[in-house]
């Protein structure tokens, strides 16, 4: 009966030594894949490593491309200033010269409407001598009908030529002025030719300036679009570093908990083989008493 009782335990201790190995090979393959995870994990973990010393190398680079744009904004909109500057500049010898312009046109008006009126004069003076070539005529009929009034027409007659000489001298001295002012008149004409060509050409430089600044700005504005996608990358490449960290973190974690769990497995295998031992030496001294 003794010897039975101990085969039955002997069977019990066999299956539940079956049992216990079927258990370790369990967990030897649980702790195989987890191995195999592990490894995984540090593959991936390398592979993230190196993904972000490429992602820092490529910031830095982002980084000193965001600095150049930065240094040409900053030059772009000292230009820009100083085109500025100069087109105020134009702008306002622009208004001079027009003011100048307006002056000039005021008196070359006042000019033309003096030279009507010495105009007019002119004509009064050649209808006045016409009347007085015609009294003269007339004069020269009554010598030649009349010539017992010649002593008394011939102190007329001097009076009327005094008068002629008189009126001619008038006449000269209005047409010399006449032509003064008609050769100012023409160096007038001449300065407002000059002053509308300078006008024209301020014009055009003034459409350059403006046309350099509209380009100016538009660079500028297409420089501030760079700079703010290139924000928007640096934000989205920070936060995936940020994503990578954790998930380094959580794999860092998690082979901490492996590693905590081999040793459980390691203590329990070495407790499972403690065990084993005890039941073998109790097998053979159990052999060896019933031999």
């Amino acid at each position: 009966s003794i010897i039975r009782r101990q085969r039955q335990e002997l069977k019990l201790l066999i299956g539940e030594l079956k049992d216990r190995d079927k258990e370790l090979n369990d967990m030897v393959a649980v702790h195989e894949r987890h191995i195999r995870a592990w490894e995984d994990d540090r593959q991936k973990i390398l592979s993230l490593a190196e993904r972000c010393s490429l992602l820092s190398s490529e910031l830095n680079e982002r980084n000193a491309v965001i600095k150049s744009l930065t240094k040409k904004l900053r030059l772009l909109q000292s230009q820009h200033n100083d085109s500025k500057i100069t087109l105020e500049n134009t702008q306002q010898k622009f208004k001079e010269l027009t003011q100048k312009v307006s002056d000039s046109s005021v008196q070359c008006q006042a000019l033309e409407e003096k030279n009507q009126n010495l105009h007019c004069s002119v004509l009064e003076l050649s209808a006045k001598t016409g009347q007085l070539q015609v009294r003269e005529q007339e004069l020269l009929t009554m010598l030649q009908l009349k010539d017992k009034a010649l002593i008394e027409t011939t102190d007329q007659i001097t009076e009327v030529a005094s008068k002629f000489k008189t009126l001619e001298s008038a006449l000269r001295a209005a047409k010399l002025e006449e032509f003064s002012r008609s050769r100012e008149q023409q160096d007038l004409k001449l300065t407002l030719n000059d002053i509308l060509f300078q006008v024209n050409k301020i014009k055009d430089v003034l459409s350059e300036k403006m046309k350099e600044s509209s380009k100016h700005q538009e660079e500028i504005s297409q420089l501030k679009q760079e700079n703010g996608c290139l924000r928007s990358e640096l934000i989205l490449a920070v936060e995936e570093a940020q994503r990578k960290d954790q998930l380094y973190q959580f794999a860092k974690s998690k082979q901490l908990r492996i590693e905590k769990e081999l040793s459980s497995l390691r203590q329990v295998c070495v407790k499972q083989q403690r065990d084993l031992h005890f039941l073998h030496v109790n097998l053979d001294s159990s052999q060896d008493s019933r031999q």
